[in-house]
């Protein structure tokens, strides 16, 4: 029998990508296009979704060129993609109404308040597990509704559908066939009950979205339809979906409660599986649907999110032209000890957990005559680990948790004094494994469980393999005054655009 591979479509906020994968695990070719990011107004982040699918279509053709394989030796395709960010199209054409707005787009940091105000919050906190927050589906899907003249009523008509990335790619991959999406998307939307896993009419109510545009949600793991043969060259069963961040925790193999991992991407994101149990956050983290499969009870997670990560690093070098390339702000901040008193917080778009403000804007402090483009590059890693602890003493005030480990992943895990500065903030180890490409792995492994590529989530945990350990360098008590600066930096960002609200 010839040998067959999985394709996973890899979504993201800045590139859309496509990988390969083997029975191993191994990824046996990548493909990788950026595309445009749109910003109308201070606060405001768009996506083209023609340029998103155009991109995405692309990186297939490219990828299976590269692997030197037919589209007929693909026995499943899987999909991950950056979640909350929200589109509308038409039924009829696929033609979308708008850009689709960005996860990071704070234009609804008003609308929030007032929901609070009106009363909902804890209704919307009780049923998503989430907060009233800019950052989720929901606001932004009813703010297209609103700016988008006639938008209402065509949507109450089914004339209009709606769908986070991955409903967007399912259905253009289906020639419109498939309108769907999975349970760990739709649990970020404001609009999705995770206890009883279906959309919930009275949210719908107090956001005024028609149920008509909503998508199916079905398993993280099944067969939703197949690729059309005319886009892709093959009928090809799409067998799994999930969201970024729970992708990457199926990919890691964190399949058993206590287990956990952070993903340095564009935002920042720790997740720990919490088994069955869906657990409430007193300290500002979310509560999310991980994943669902076949007769299985869900999966949920407690989760952290911050907004900007690696994408502090792209900023240096697009912006500010301070570094060309990651890789060069990596090793000017590994030339320097320390940031030498700089502290950089990167909120751009705001804080995310366990702040969650939107008002809170980029900050850097302790600049002094001496500080340079090293101090600079040093004090933009060290933010993203920074942030990630602030994510980790929430997590383990909720949940008891004590890690003995922390599974790290995503573009910036390459950096060695990302990690380093980790394990001595968590006092941890920090294990980044074998495969970084943990994302796309993970939309592989529930796309592959579905078609029986890979027999059982043992045999899935048995590819994982550890390519370094990184362990705790430097003193409890030295940590402990590293983090009292932070946080005195942190209050200074915070807040900062409140009169623009």
């Amino acid at each position: 029998m010839a040998e067959s591979f999985i394709l996973a479509l890899d979504q993201g906020t800045t590139s859309s990508r496509a990988i390969v994968f083997d029975r191993t695990g191994t990824p046996r070719a990548v493909a990788r296009r950026e595309f445009a990011q749109i910003y109308p107004r201070p606060g405001w982040v768009e996506h083209d979704p023609r340029e998103i699918w155009a991109s995405q279509s692309a990186v297939i053709a490219e990828v299976l060129a590269r692997a030197g394989i037919a589209p007929s030796a693909i026995a499943a395709l899987g999909i991950t993609n950056q979640r909350e960010t929200t589109l509308v199209w038409e039924r009829a054409t696929g033609r979308p109404i708008g850009n689709a707005i960005v996860w990071q787009d704070r234009r609804t940091a008003a609308l929030c308040p007032r929901l609070e105000e009106a009363g909902h919050g804890e209704l919307f906190a009780r049923k998503t597990g989430l907060r009233l927050d800019p950052y989720f589906s929901g606001t932004k899907l009813a703010w297209m509704l609103e700016h988008h003249e006639g938008a209402r009523a065509r949507a109450e008509r089914g004339e209009l559908l709606f769908g986070t990335v991955d409903t967007w790619l399912l259905w253009n991959l289906t020639d419109g066939r498939v309108h769907a999406t999975d349970p760990s998307n739709a649990s970020r939307t404001l609009l999705y009950n995770i206890h009883e896993n279906d959309w919930d009419d009275e949210l719908l109510d107090c956001l005024g979205i028609p149920r008509a545009m909503l998508p199916r949600v079905g398993l993280s793991s099944e067969i939703y339809g197949e690729t059309d043969a005319g886009r892709i060259g093959a009928a090809i069963p799409i067998a799994g979906m999930a969201g970024d961040q729970q992708a990457a925790l199926f990919g890691q193999a964190c399949f058993e409660p206590g287990m956990a991992k952070n993903t340095y991407g564009t935002g920042c994101f720790l997740l720990a599986n919490t088994g069955t149990r869906a657990v409430r956050s007193a300290h500002g983290l979310l509560t999310t649907i991980a994943w669902r499969l076949p007769g299985e009870a869900t999966t949920y997670a407690l989760e952290g999110s911050v907004f900007i990560a690696g994408a502090v690093v792209q900023w240096l070098r697009d912006e500010l032209r301070l570094v060309e390339s990651a890789e060069a702000c990596s090793a000017l901040a590994a030339s320097v000890p320390d940031a030498g008193g700089v502290f950089l917080v990167p909120a751009f778009t705001g804080l995310g957990t366990p702040y969650w403000d939107p008002h809170a804007r980029g900050t850097i402090v302790g600049l002094t005559r001496g500080s340079g483009r090293a101090q600079i590059c040093r004090a933009a890693i060290e933010s993203i680990a920074f942030q990630s602890a602030d994510v980790l003493e929430a997590m383990q005030r909720d949940s008891g948790l004590r890690l003995t480990e922390l599974r790290v992943d995503g573009g910036a895990a390459q950096s060695a004094p990302l990690l380093q500065f980790q394990a001595d903030l968590l006092q941890t180890d920090i294990v980044r494994p074998a495969c970084l490409e943990t994302t796309a792995l993970g939309a592989a492994y529930l796309a592959g469980l579905a078609v029986g590529y890979w027999p059982s989530r043992e045999a899935i945990a048995r590819n994982w393999a550890v390519d370094a350990r990184v362990k705790p360098s430097r003193a409890p008590e030295d940590v402990a005054a590293s983090r009292r600066q932070w946080q005195r930096a942190v209050e200074r960002a915070r807040d900062w655009a409140l009169e623009d609200a």
